[in-house]
């Protein structure tokens, strides 16, 4: 067999010269770059809004401050009237108007798998980039149109150059990052590119097999070239990746897709190597392992900063070992102390690897940190909250949401899975912490703020909820409402986070109005009416003969603090609140996608129409965050 020696490209004698060869050649290097041009404008486009915002952000609340100043009122005090309409208000109703359309409004693909407009929009246009580039200009010199030679050849050469920007969305530390609002926006991302790259493959494929088979006839031994079978191959590994990929599957089989993922992406980027290496494209394979590499060094350098005690630099070995406690059979909790130069914000993400109970050593999974980074110095004194000394003991003076990284885990399979074997034996494991990583909502220059929680969402609002107390006490936020609105199945759940709660409602300032509304979705065995229960009528906790208000009599009789049955009607809530409300309005909610969905459309117009805004209504700004692994 004649075949060409590895490395070597292959060159195979043609009796005649082609004249398009040239041209094709030329487009094959340009137009990958001319793509990338366009991908680094919108990118640069992106991050410059971001950046206008944040600023804009940070002058709306240093003015806030000044206003508050000049007045001798405290942030956050708004008149009892609305305005009159005014033209002066264009601008935010332009905002808002972009907010709905953009991001309150999606498309329902069935199955849980929902996307806003502006996802949609982004996902069309990029196909329509890479496909405009890979079939304009394939006439050839004698006139035929779409000539095979042309397109199949560009499609692989296409699809090669998207490779490094999907790799670089693939990772934690990347500047792509600085365009995007988080995590779930990255993945989005990744896995839109990875699918329309998938198809372009494909059509690559398909094209050079019908180019060797019925236009030139090339002998059947050169099948058997080396440059052949590692794309053909790549291509195989990445049909099954993203078949795995589809939601449903990727649902119900995370580990065995995280897994699957990362051992066949690797196989792929090695067979693309090879295979892009023939046409001299191998630089975008090799900027691939640069990237990911880049993200690995990275982290691993956190995991050491971070973690400095398991690696020798710190006496005191195992000091940040992690203690796990079964809060219920659907929750574990687990603390570690963090250490001195670890911080974060609210809502932020830490990626935590547990060699006891995860199946690979260094197998990293992402968690919501549910605790607060407190700037206070003296939490364990009731004097530095100024609450009596009653309070400070019916609230108890734990003060772990404030000064350790506590992690609520809902056990699902797999790793979570052997992690709830370890907490019903209140066991210790080693965790490494690496991160934070996604955006933190600032609260500072919302007049309201509404969090909405659905069971375990509550990791997200919960720390969002002590910011936004810390900052009023001191004076360094505008927000003088809060409404906390929180889904659980049964009243035991409430245990989860009721010392955080109790002493948040302890140590909040009088000017913060603070109303908590928890909702107990699964009727009690005894069918007892959950609002306004006696002590006595509560049912047991699973760790204890104590009943429920045995442990948490303080936050049940709290004033403030509400508990009703069944499910909230979220749409009449937010449409309340945004009829008694003016000055701007923060709705974070962080559960399934039917909450989500019922926040999305309750703020939709005409809640955010121009008339209601116009008329000095609230400016609302919406933050969702969805759990699972979608």
């Amino acid at each position: 067999m004649d075949s060409t020696p590895l490395g070597q490209p292959y060159v195979r004698a043609e009796s005649s010269y082609n004249p398009d060869k040239p041209f094709s050649k030329k487009r094959n290097e340009e137009y990958p770059w001319q793509l990338w041009w366009c991908l680094a404008v919108f990118f640069f486009l992106v991050s410059s809004l971001q950046l206008a915002s944040h600023v804009c952000n940070k002058i709306a609340v240093a003015r806030s401050k000044t206003r508050s100043i000049d007045d001798g009122e405290p942030p956050g005090q708004l008149s009892s009237t609305r305005s009159v309409w005014s033209v002066r208000k264009l601008p935010t109703v332009v905002v808002n108007c972009y907010r709905v359309m953009a991001f309150r409004w999606t498309i329902d693909f069935g199955r849980g798998y929902v996307l806003n407009v502006a996802e949609v929009v982004l996902t069309i246009i990029y196909i329509v980039a890479l496909f405009t580039w890979s079939f304009i200009n394939t006439t050839d010199v004698a006139g035929n149109k779409h000539e095979n030679r042309y397109w199949s050849n560009r499609t692989g050469t296409l699809a090669t150059s998207q490779f490094p920007l999907i790799t670089a969305l693939g990772t934690k530390n990347n500047l792509i990052s600085l365009s995007s609002d988080g995590i779930k926006q990255l993945n989005h991302m990744h896995r839109m590119t990875s699918r329309v790259t998938f198809v372009l493959i494909w059509v690559h494929g398909i094209g050079r097999v019908h180019l060797f088979d019925s236009q030139l006839n090339i002998p059947a031994h050169e099948w058997h070239e080396w440059w052949l079978w590692p794309g053909m191959l790549a291509g195989v590994g990445l049909t099954i990746v993203c078949m795995l990929s589809i939601r449903p599957v990727r649902a119900q089989a995370y580990e065995l897709f995280f897994y699957v993922h990362f051992f066949l992406v690797l196989a792929f980027l090695i067979g693309a190597y090879y295979h892009a290496r023939y046409r001299h494209f191998d630089p975008y394979i090799i900027a691939c392992f640069i990237i990911w590499g880049a993200d690995r060094l990275i982290r691993v350098v956190r995991l050491v900063v971070f973690n400095h005690s398991y690696f020798g630099f710190k006496s005191g070995s195992g000091t940040l070992d992690a203690t796990t406690e079964l809060l219920s059979p659907e929750m574990v909790r687990l603390v570690l102390r963090r250490p001195p130069h670890f911080h974060w914000s609210p809502g932020q993400t830490a990626y935590l690897i547990m060699p006891g109970v995860s199946a690979l050593p260094f197998e990293a999974h992402p968690f919501t940190i549910a605790s607060f980074d407190s700037g206070s110095n003296d939490l364990d004194s009731a004097g530095d909250f100024d609450v009596t000394e009653k309070e400070s003991e019916s609230s108890g003076k734990d003060t772990t949401y404030w000064k350790e990284l506590v992690f609520l885990v809902s056990p699902r399979d797999g790793c979570t899975r052997r992690l709830l074997d370890v907490a019903a034996k209140r066991g210790t494991i080693k965790v490494f912490v690496d991160g934070p990583y996604g955006p933190s909502p600032d609260m500072r220059r919302f007049d309201t703020c509404i969090l909405i929680a659905g069971g375990f969402g509550v990791s997200h609002t919960l720390p969002v909820l002590l910011d936004i107390i810390e900052k009023a006490r001191n004076k360094q936020t505008h927000c003088m409402r809060v409404l906390f609105i929180w889904a659980i199945r049964e009243l035991a759940h409430i245990n989860w986070i009721s010392e955080a709660l109790c002493r948040g409602l302890l140590i909040a300032p009088p000017d913060l109005d603070i109303d908590i509304q928890v909702f107990i979705t699964r009727q009690s065995s005894g069918g007892m009416e959950i609002e306004n229960a006696p002590s006595n009528t509560s049912p047991s906790t699973p760790q204890s003969d104590k009943t429920v208000t045995d442990e948490i009599p303080s936050v049940l009789n709290m004033s403030g603090f509400r508990v009703a049955s069944g499910r909230p009607d979220l749409k009449a809530l937010l449409q309340h609140e945004v009829a008694g409300t003016q000055g701007r309005m923060s709705v974070s909610v962080c559960g399934s996608q039917s909450i989500s969905q019922t926040v999305r459309g309750a703020l939709s117009f005409p809640v955010s129409g121009a008339p209601n805004i116009l008329g000095g209504g609230a400016s609302v700004t919406l933050n969702v965050e969805s759990f699972g692994h979608a």
